[in-house]
């Protein structure tokens, strides 16, 4: 327990920050790095970003029924003679559920009761109470399952409902242009055991798919989809399917594909995919066919291009290629340049230090290849160019490349002058997650500070400013952080100039997060549809789901990377005949071993400090296992490691 004493120094502190940071702008980074970013940095491709799914997610709605009372019934199928799924009902339990068999041999609510277990599901503090049913041992083949309530009771839920890992569905938004007025294709496609992504991989057949799309207004409109090369879908029967609507709004729309059909062992299957497709205003537009560069005083070129910007004072996350011309002649790669950029008088600029020129050896002409300009909450750019001629001024440095060393200055750009000098007073944050609070325990970190926003909906960036401003309050400092919390900090530490700058030792670690799915996580788009049916929860976040990650991390340098040191956890695992489980419900959508929230495979950061993965621990409490977040042991050693 902590004291007294330190309770109220934490207060004080949290009442200090926000003030105290009032005063000071938020600097964003001029950033630059080398040609070996290249390849890691590029927008992705949407079907990298593929949610893979061996479940399926129905909308409950129970209607008026003949006998009084409510109702509602759905065909499900039971592939391999199990059947696990979850009933999200907001807490009523009224509800009757009952089964029946396609022999019509009928299971009814009493017998089902013995085999359910009250769960959970949700992300962070955004939980919604379930009832999970295991029935084992079931004739295969189509089932009806029943629902039935009282007059007075919720008439909205939500069926989660697990299906065999031999067969899954990958499904995908075509393209990543994401503008107000412009048609949105999702395609979807079956495969086997992990290879779903592979056209045609042969592991069943759909009969029916359809796109059920959610605006942000909450207007529903189910399309069908088709395999006949005239909706996104490729070739005529090649076994993907593809259908399209109008975003005629900006907002997070939701989209839903729904499959039936049959395995390749001839088994009956369903399965879904949720899909968060962020929707934005096209406010920025290239004015100019070329880039202008003009030198701006201690060894750094301004590039500028000429912009048309619908909104005043609006950021956008810039990211471009420096291409120059070698002494043979041929292109070469100087660099590549971006950050955070704000349009002013119609100009747009981005920064690059003269010893990258040098460093390559390259001379005029000089081009910009592959410019994306980024809504930098959503990810989506709004202005590209392929390739722009750049014009530069002559490079003013002597230096030879082989006397160039990478600094600080070449990366960031020059610190400003109040990150000049590391004062005393360093601390520790400790920075919670998506729709959470406090979880760290304070007590076993030394010169801690605790980040508070609590159960809130934050993108990456909008959460890095946050933190940023929390942090004002210090000359310095480190952060430990847990789940989404983690990818905040690093976005931070990239982006904008804050007290993670001046942390020391410089040899100790900067970022240590716990549970960060940094590749994102299937329960975002899930979360997202069971939002926009209850009505309820913290809302939707495109950063959390697998594309919206993937197009994050496409701006993240390796030099910010390898900043982080993090860790992974799992569920232990009790026996080898039954599922293990972090959250019984959650289980039914996630690729284990997973935390109940986050997936090994999806909680890696390529390029920083993989510290271990650990097993029997969970996302948070309430789980099967004790929370990650409360290892003391882990907790003591990121403390001993931490700078501030």
């Amino acid at each position: 327990m902590q004291s007294r004493n330190t309770i109220a120094v934490m207060v004080g502190l949290l009442l200090a920050a926000p003030s105290a940071y009032a005063a000071e702008a938020l600097v964003p980074k001029q950033l630059a790095g080398p040609p070996s970013d290249f390849a890691a940095m590029q927008a992705p491709s949407p079907a990298a970003a593929a949610i893979i799914s061996r479940s399926a997610v129905l909308p409950v709605e129970l209607t008026a029924a003949k006998a009084g009372g409510l109702g509602w019934q759905a065909r499900i199928p039971v592939e391999s003679g199990a059947l696990r799924f979850a009933l999200l009902h907001g807490g009523d339990r009224g509800w009757q559920v009952s089964l029946v068999a396609p022999d019509g041999a009928r299971r009814d609510a009493e017998v089902l009761s013995k085999s359910m277990q009250a769960s959970s599901f949700g992300l962070g503090g955004d939980q919604h109470p379930a009832d999970v049913y295991t029935l084992d041992e079931l004739p295969k083949g189509q089932w009806e399952l029943a629902i039935d309530a009282p007059a007075a009771s919720a008439r909205r839920g939500l069926l989660v409902l697990e299906g065999d890992a031999g067969t899954e569905l990958a499904a995908w938004a075509a393209h990543a242009r994401h503008w107000v007025g412009t048609t949105q294709t999702i395609v979807a496609t079956l495969g086997g055991g992990g290879d779903a992504v592979e056209l045609g991989a042969g592991a069943g057949s759909i009969a029916q798919a359809t796109l059920r799309v959610t605006a942000p207004g909450g207007a529903t409109v189910a399309h069908a989809m088709h395999d006949d090369g005239r909706h996104g879908d490729g070739a005529a029967g090649d076994g993907v399917y593809g259908a399209s609507f109008l975003a005629d709004v900006a907002g997070a729309w939701t989209a839903q594909v729904a499959v039936e059909g049959r395995s390749a062992g001839g088994a009956p299957l369903l399965r879904t995919t949720e899909h968060i497709v962020p929707v934005v205003e096209r406010s920025l537009a290239l004015r100019s066919a070329r880039a202008q560069g003009k030198a701006v005083g201690d060894g750094r070129l301004a590039i500028e291009l000429a912009v048309d910007a619908a909104k005043a004072g609006q950021h956008y996350r810039a990211w471009a290629e420096v291409w120059g011309t070698g002494a043979d002649g041929a292109a070469v790669p100087v660099a590549w340049v971006g950050g955070m950029v704000t349009p002013a008088a119609g100009r747009l600029s981005m920064s690059l230090d003269e010893r990258w020129i040098a460093r390559a050896g390259a001379r005029a002409p000089f081009e910009l290849r592959k410019l994306r300009l980024e809504d930098p909450d959503a990810w989506v750019t709004v202005a590209d160019a392929e390739r722009l001629p750049l014009s530069l001024p002559g490079i003013r440095t002597k230096r030879a490349a082989a006397d160039i060393a990478i600094d600080e200055v070449m990366t960031m750009g020059p610190r400003p002058a109040s990150l000049a000098a590391k004062a005393p007073g360093g601390r520790l944050m400790l920075v919670h997650g998506y729709c959470s609070g406090g979880v760290w325990p304070a007590a076993q970190f030394s010169s801690a500070i605790t980040f508070a926003d609590n159960n809130q909906n934050r993108s990456h960036d909008a959460f890095a400013r946050l933190i940023a401003n929390f942090g004002a309050a210090w000359p310095s400092f480190g952060v430990v952080a847990h789940s989404q919390g983690g990818a905040a900090s690093l976005h931070l530490y990239t982006y904008y100039w804050s007290g993670l700058d001046n942390a020391t030792p410089t040899t100790a670690r900067l970022i240590q997060s716990v549970g960060t799915p940094y590749q994102g996580t299937n329960l975002a788009g899930i979360l997202a549809t069971l939002g926009s049916w209850f009505g309820v929860g913290c809302g939707t976040n495109s950063d959390l789901s697998y594309s919206g990650a993937s197009a994050w991390l496409a701006g993240i340098p390796t030099s910010a990377r390898a900043k982080v040191n993090y860790y992974t956890t799992a569920f232990r695992s009790t026996n080898w005949w039954t599922n293990d489980f972090c959250n019984f419900a959650t289980d039914l959508v996630l690729s284990d071993p997973e935390d109940g929230t986050t997936e090994r495979a999806n909680g890696q950061l390529p390029g920083a400090v993989n510290r271990g993965h650990v097993t029997g621990q969970c996302h948070t409490a309430g789980m099967r296992d004790p929370a990650q977040y409360l290892d003391a042991s882990r907790n003591a050693t990121m403390n001993a490691n931490a700078a501030r």
